[in-house]
């Protein structure tokens, strides 16, 4: 499956340009994640890569499709220079593991959560997983395999992940546009909920 990662990488060079740095973590009973950072003007870019080697399973699913199965990695844009954003390295990767450790399928909707802050000072715990296909275009693999979707992450505070529980994924992304939310801001207040 370093194929897939090669081309993976590929496609995150030609979206995002070279990458200036790069940190691999690996936990018990999992494959290699990396993090590689891009930086875009006053904005850096975070990008897991290793998630998609292998194809999240379905956790009720007897046995594993070692070949079918929906594939991502993960994107995370903040504002450069406001914060220690760099320590997000670990929580992303942690993230990036959750297929192979939990059996989880992240997918567009979806909350994510940390159990810590992302980086240190931030009001954030967990994030909101996006549609793909906006900044990183999804990657398509040889049959039977799917495509790589390079799935956008927007860091929520506690209240906005309570919110959303409740309310839903596309209220609370509506809210966040009707009071003009910068989601790359490291140190944005949350949203107005009531």
């Amino acid at each position: 499956m370093s194929d897939v990662l090669a081309l993976v990488e590929a496609r995150l060079r030609t979206a995002l340009g070279e990458p200036d740095a790069r940190a691999a973590i690996t936990f018990l009973g999992t494959d290699r994640i990396e993090v590689l950072r891009f930086l875009d003007g006053d904005v850096v870019r975070y990008a897991t890569l290793g998630m998609s080697a292998q194809p999240m399973a379905d956790p009720t699913a007897v046995i594993a499709d070692p070949l079918r199965g929906p594939r991502a990695e993960l994107v995370l844009s903040v504002r450069a220079g406001r914060a220690d954003t760099d320590k997000v390295l670990r929580p992303l990767a942690v993230l990036a593991a959750s297929p192979q450790v939990e059996g989880l399928v992240v997918a567009p909707g979806a909350s994510l959560d940390t159990g810590e802050p992302l980086w240190p000072g931030a009001s954030f715990t967990s994030v909101l997983v996006a549609e793909s296909g906006g900044l990183v275009e999804d990657l398509e693999l040889d049959d039977p395999m799917d495509p790589v979707r390079f799935l956008p992450l927007l860091p929520m505070t506690p209240n906005e992940a309570a919110w959303k529980r409740v309310q839903g994924a596309a209220a609370l992304e509506e809210r966040w546009l009707r009071h003009g939310t910068d989601l790359r801001d490291p140190l944005r207040p949350g949203v107005p909920l009531g």
